[in-house]
């Protein structure tokens, strides 16, 4: 690039995209420039986010290839739904390919599709269009996960071996949109919305820093899924109320509860343990991530909410729901904790310094398409395992066609 400076354009105008714009304020190799959203109010609105957080003169677009023509606009993060990730990423490409515009690169949001075969498709269109590509996990980037890897494996497992168990857990009370809801548009239930984030954590853990993500192999998945809250008739009701009439959870449920356990060899041929656990069924303060890693002689546990600041409220101060506190907030009273700067805690500002840096350098990241095809093989592993509650090996060439049955539902 000729330029010092990104300039990013967003797919998307929601709750996500709000969360990077937010975060945006310690990038200092980049600018929000542009973003596009099918709602044009919607657009509008975190455009001026952006501006009035003097983080880029962003604009809101009329189209997808209107946006990435702009000679303002280097690169584009998809930040919409899951069921649009490939008709987006073939309106970025689709004046690339003309050429129309250029641009250096594209990152995409977790999960990168619905499944494989999605996932090929995103892949195939990245590559043809020659762009450089990023998968967007903001769970690896948490400032205190990191820190926390990087010292025990210098300082534990340098001396008494690698570390063997890793569990990953996020847990909060249900997603904000109705799509989410919605086996057929998102492609699953919380498995597939949170558990890529949980199973990248642990197997984050349990590689070596500056190791390969393949110097540990996945052997075989066992998982659990039920829905344990939102198909009781009470809850249900109360969830088309808030979600609309397509949310029917006694009649099209999803599963609200994952867990997953998945067995690495490394290269040494020693057995590897991650497990994780996602829910849309937990009520507490908010979102709730939760890591541990277990090795010969050390441990490590992290937790969001262990932010070290709290406050109480008694039951004489009645204020309006809200999310000012923790994101899924489910309470305003009570001994209530307090996370300052969610979009730094979560790995959101790690995150985009991260891949701004590489794109600005021209550099391939590690983190691009290929790894969230592979964290797709493992959610549809755990689906399969789940479904005919049984132990999946791996490799496995079902996983390629597979598609969930809560995916599969009208």
């Amino acid at each position: 690039m000729e330029s010092d400076r990104l300039g990013v354009g967003f797919i998307g105008s929601g709750f996500i995209t709000r969360f990077h714009i937010q975060s945006w304020t310690s990038v200092r190799d980049a600018d929000v420039r542009g973003i596009w959203s099918p709602n044009r109010e919607h657009a509008e609105e975190a455009a001026a986010l952006a501006r009035d957080l003097r983080v880029g003169e962003a604009q809101a677009f009329d189209s997808i290839e209107a946006m990435v023509r702009d000679p303002a606009i280097d690169a584009i993060w998809i930040c919409g739904p899951n069921f649009s990730r490939i008709e987006n990423l073939e309106k970025v490409v689709g004046p690339v390919l003309a050429g129309t515009a250029e641009l250096v690169g594209v990152a995409c949001e977790k999960p990168l599709a619905r499944n494989i075969s999605e996932a090929n498709r995103m892949v195939d269109i990245i590559e043809q269009a020659g762009l450089l590509h990023g998968y967007l996990e903001d769970q690896l980037f948490a400032p205190g996960l990191r820190r926390g890897r990087e010292i025990l494996w210098r300082r534990g497992a340098a001396i008494a071996g690698r570390p063997y168990l890793a569990r990953a857990a996020e847990e909060h009370s249900g997603p904000h949109a109705p799509w989410f809801w919605q086996g057929r548009l998102q492609g699953g239930g919380v498995l597939l919305d949170m558990m890529c984030h949980s199973v990248e954590v642990a197997r984050f853990l349990l590689t070596a820093p500056g190791a390969p993500r393949s110097s540990i192999t996945p052997t075989k998945v066992s998982a659990q899924i039920a829905t344990l809250k939102w198909n009781r008739p009470g809850y249900a009701k109360q969830l088309r109320g808030r979600m609309g009439p397509d949310v029917d959870f006694e009649k099209r449920p999803v599963e609200d509860f994952a867990r997953a356990t998945i067995t690495y060899q490394d290269d040494e041929g020693h057995e590897l343990i991650s497990e994780t656990t996602t829910s849309w069924s937990y009520v507490g303060p908010g979102l709730r991530l939760r890591a541990e890693l277990l090795g010969p002689e050390y441990s490590l546990q992290y937790s969001s909410l262990d932010s070290g600041v709290d406050v109480y409220l008694s039951r004489e101060v009645q204020g309006t729901a809200g999310e000012d506190l923790v994101e899924k907030q489910n309470a305003e009273q009570g001994l209530l904790p307090i996370i300052g700067d969610e979009a730094a805690a979560y790995g959101y500002t790690g995150e985009n310094q991260h891949f701004t840096r590489l794109f600005l350098d021209g550099k391939q990241p590690e983190l691009d398409f290929h790894a969230g095809r592979d964290v797709l093989r493992l959610l549809m592993a755990a689906y399969i395992s789940a479904e005919q509650e049984r132990t999946i090996a791996l490799p496995s060439e079902k996983l390629e066609s597979f598609v969930p049955a809560v995916a599969q539902r009208g």
